[in-house]
C-alpha cells in the first residue's frame, strides 16, 4: 500500500512538471487559443502569498497555462461549465468549476504528507553531514525501481572568514551579476531536495533580485548606494549593504545585435527540461529582437555544425524553423562548437554593436576540449576580439555548473540557469538589455576600513571573485561586467572596535597607531570603484566614504531587510559557521518584513521556498 502511494506521488510529480513544460511550449508557439479569456490568481491558503508556477489545466484536456511570479494567470476557454484543475508540488490539487467569467480566485492548501513522501522516495533520505568535494558534487537518486547517478558538479566554495583590520585593512573583489545559483537552488527545492552546499553562492542569490536603487544622475553608468544597520543574526555586529544600479536603456536605444546561438544537442539534452525548454526560451528572446538584429545557430554533439547562417530577424520564421528542427543525440564536442561559434560571430561582426554568443547547455562537455583549464584558455584568447559569451544552463542530473561559470566569467558575459519558462521570461524578456548589453567592464571594488571603528570584517559571498589588493589598480586584470539595468549588491558583516579581543598584546615590530585623519573622522570606510567603458582599455576611478552612523534594523529599508534575509537563507542552506542566531523562522519573518510591494512576486516566491527548505531541513536532520 505504501509502495503504491509513493508511486502515485511520483506520477503526480512528473505529471505536473511535464504539463507545465508542455503548456508553456503551447503558449510560446501560439497554440491553445480559443474564444473567451478568463483571469485569475492562485495564493497559499495559509499566508495568502501568491504561488508562481502553478499548472492551471482545463480538466480532461491538455489545454492550460501556468501562473506567473505574481500568482496570476490568463486562460482562453470556449464557454462556462468547464472545470479547471490547479496543481503544484507540495500543495493539494484543487478543482474549480467555471460558472462565470469573473476573476478567478484559487487558494491552495499545503500537502505536507505528499511532500514528505516525495522527499523519501526520490532522494532516499539525507544524512546530517554536508557534502563538499572540490569541483564535484554527486549523489545517487532513486526513482521508482531504477537507480541513476547524479553527476552534477560545482566548484568548491570556501566561505570568506573575518579579517582583522590592523592586519588586512583592504578588501578587494570583482563584481558579479550572475544569478544562476538562485534559480538552481529553486530547482532543487522544488524537486524536494536541499541543494548541494557548493551550489549555493550567496552573492548570486542576492543579485537575482531587483532593488529600488536610484538611476545614475551623472555620466557614470551606475549609481552607488549604501546602508548600515545592526546584523540580524548577530546584533553585536553591523551589516553593511553596498549597491550599484546600472543605467537602464530602452530597447530602441540598444545597438544592433549580432548573436550566435550555440546550442548543445547532445544526447544528454533530450529531456523535456533541456532542449524543448531551450527552444521555447530562445523563441521568447527572438520576439524581443529588432529587424536590424541578426541570429545564427551553431550546434554541437558528436560534431559541431552551422545549422543557420547569420539571418536578419526580419525573417524570424526561418530562425524559428531552424530551432524547431533541432534534435538531441550523440556525445558532446563542446570545444569545437565554441570555435565555430566564434568564427561565425567574427564573420558577421558589427562595429559598435552587440556581438555575442549565447551558449545553451547542461554543461556536459565530454568530448574535445573537456578540462576546465583548457576551456578557460579558449575563452580568454577570444574575448579581446569584442565578442562576449553568455551562458544559459538547463537541466538536472548531469548539470555542470563549474564549467559554465568559467565560460561566462572569462568570456565577459553573464550566466543564468533556466529552470522553467518563467525564468526564461525574466532573463530574456524582462532583463533583455542587461542580458545582452554591457555598460561597464572590469568593475572592481576596494574597501579600506577605518580601524578606529572596525575591528574585523567579512565579505559575504563573492568567494570566487576575490582579487589581490594590487589587482585593483592593474588595468590588465580581468574583472566583472555590468549590463544595462543590472544591479549589484554586496554585504559585509562588521565587528565594531568595542568587541576587540581582550588582553591584545602590543606588536613588537610594527605600530598600530591611527593616523590623525582616522582619529578625527567619522568614516567607517572608504569605498573605491574602478570600471572601464565597454570599448576602452583604461579604467575610471570613483571614490566615496561611508560614515559610521547606523540605523536600527526596524528603521532600515525593505531592500535592506530582504537582502539580509537572502544572506541568512544562503548561510542556512550551507550550514555556515557564520550563521549566528539564524533560524528558518527568523529568516522567514525577516523576508516577510522585506517583501515590500513585490509587484512581480519574486520575493513572495522566495518566502515560499524558505518554507520548503525549512520542511526539508527538519526532515533530513531527523533522519
Amino acid at each position: 500500500m505504501i509502495k503504491n502511494m509513493k508511486q502515485h506521488i511520483l506520477i503526480q510529480l512528473f505529471k505536473v512538471t511535464f504539463l507545465a513544460l508542455f503548456i508553456g511550449c503551447l503558449q510560446v508557439n501560439g497554440f491553445a487559443q480559443t474564444n473567451i479569456k478568463v483571469e485569475g490568481i492562485v495564493i497559499s491558503k495559509i499566508d495568502k502569498l501568491p504561488i508562481p508556477g502553478v499548472s492551471i489545466i482545463i480538466k480532461g484536456t491538455s489545454k492550460g497555462t501556468v501562473t506567473d511570479f505574481n500568482g496570476k494567470f490568463q486562460l482562453a476557454v470556449d464557454s462556462t461549465g468547464i472545470t479547471l484543475e490547479a496543481m503544484y508540488i507540495g500543495y493539494k490539487s484543487v478543482d474549480y468549476k467555471l460558472n462565470n467569467f469573473n476573476k478567478i480566485h484559487i487558494e491552495l492548501e499545503e500537502d505536507t504528507e505528499s511532500l514528505e513522501e516525495v522527499i523519501v522516495v526520490a532522494y532516499g533520505g539525507r544524512s546530517k553531514g554536508r557534502r563538499s568535494k572540490k569541483m564535484s558534487t554527486s549523489s545517487v537518486i532513486s526513482i521508482g525501481s531504477n537507480n541513476s547517478v547524479n553527476t552534477e558538479s560545482y566548484a568548491e566554495v570556501s566561505e570568506n572568514t573575518f579579517h582583522k583590520v590592523t592586519k588586512k585593512p583592504l578588501s578587494t573583489f570583482s563584481v558579479d551579476v550572475d544569478r544562476a545559483s538562485y534559480s538552481n537552488v529553486r530547482r532543487n527545492l522544488n524537486n524536494g531536495n536541499l541543494p548541494p552546499k557548493d551550489a549555493v553562492r550567496i552573492e548570486e542569490m542576492i543579485n537575482y533580485f531587483d532593488y529600488s536603487y536610484p538611476q545614475p544622475i551623472t555620466e557614470v553608468p551606475f549609481s552607488i548606494n549604501h546602508e548600515l544597520s545592526l546584523c540580524p543574526w548577530n546584533e553585536e555586529n553591523l551589516l553593511l549593504k553596498i549597491g550599484l544600479q546600472g543605467v537602464k536603456m530602452e530597447r530602441d536605444e540598444l545597438p544592433s545585435s549580432n548573436i550566435v546561438f550555440l546550442i548543445d544537442v547532445s544526447g544528454s539534452m533530450s529531456n523535456q527540461n533541456k532542449l524543448p525548454l531551450l527552444k521555447s526560451s530562445f523563441k521568447m528572446l527572438l520576439n524581443n529582437l529588432n529587424e536590424k538584429d541578426r541570429v545564427a545557430i551553431v550546434v554541437y554533439a558528436g560534431s559541431s555544425g552551422l545549422k543557420l547562417p547569420s539571418t536578419k530577424c526580419s525573417n524570424k520564421a526561418k530562425i524559428i524553423e531552424a530551432l524547431d528542427n533541432l534534435e538531441a543525440g550523440g556525445s558532446t564536442a563542446g570545444g569545437e562548437g565554441l570555435k565555430l561559434a566564434y568564427k561565425v560571430a567574427k564573420q558577421n561582426f558589427i562595429k559598435k554593436g552587440n556581438n555575442r554568443i549565447i551558449l545553451a547547455t547542461d554543461g556536459d562537455f565530454n568530448v574535445g576540449v573537456s578540462s576546465n583549464e583548457a576551456m578557460e584558455e579558449l575563452i580568454t584568447e577570444r574575448r579581446d576580439e569584442g565578442i562576449a559569451i553568455s551562458v544559459l544552463g538547463f537541466g538536472m542530473g548531469n548539470y555542470q555548473d563549474d564549467k559554465m561559470e568559467i565560460i561566462a566569467d572569462k568570456g565577459n558575459g553573464n550566466y543564468a540557469y533556466i529552470d522553467n519558462l518563467q525564468e526564461a521570461q525574466k532573463v530574456l524578456v524582462k532583463e533583455f538589455g542587461g542580458t545582452l548589453m554591457t555598460i561597464a567592464k572590469d568593475v572592481k571594488f576596494q574597501l579600506e576600513f577605518n580601524p578606529k571603528f572596525v575591528a574585523k570584517y567579512r565579505l559575504i559571498g563573492y568567494e570566487n571573485r576575490l582579487l589581490e589588493d594590487e589587482d585593483f589598480d592593474d588595468d590588465k586584470k580581468d574583472a566583472g561586467e555590468i549590463g544595462a539595468g543590472h544591479s549589484v549588491t554586496a554585504l559585509y558583516e562588521i565587528v565594531p572596535v568595542i568587541k576587540k579581543t581582550r588582553n591584545m598584546s602590543e606588536l613588537k615590530y610594527q605600530s598600530t597607531e591611527l593616523t590623525e585623519y582616522a582619529k578625527n573622522s567619522n568614516d567607517l570606510l572608504t569605498l573605491k570603484l574602478r570600471y572601464k567603458q565597454p570599448t576602452k582599455s583604461k579604467s575610471n576611478l570613483i571614490e566615496t566614504v561611508v560614515k559610521s552612523n547606523y540605523k536600527p534594523l526596524s528603521e532600515t529599508t525593505t531592500d535592506f531587510k530582504f537582502t539580509a534575509s537572502i544572506a541568512e537563507f544562503g548561510m542556512l542552506l550551507r550550514n555556515s559557521e557564520f550563521k549566528g542566531s539564524s533560524s528558518w523562522d527568523t529568516v522567514i519573518q525577516l523576508a516577510k518584513e522585506g517583501r515590500g510591494t513585490d509587484e512581480e512576486g519574486y520575493r513572495s516566491e522566495m518566502i515560499r521556498l524558505l518554507k520548503v527548505a525549512k520542511s526539508l531541513d527538519v526532515k533530513y536532520e531527523n533522519k
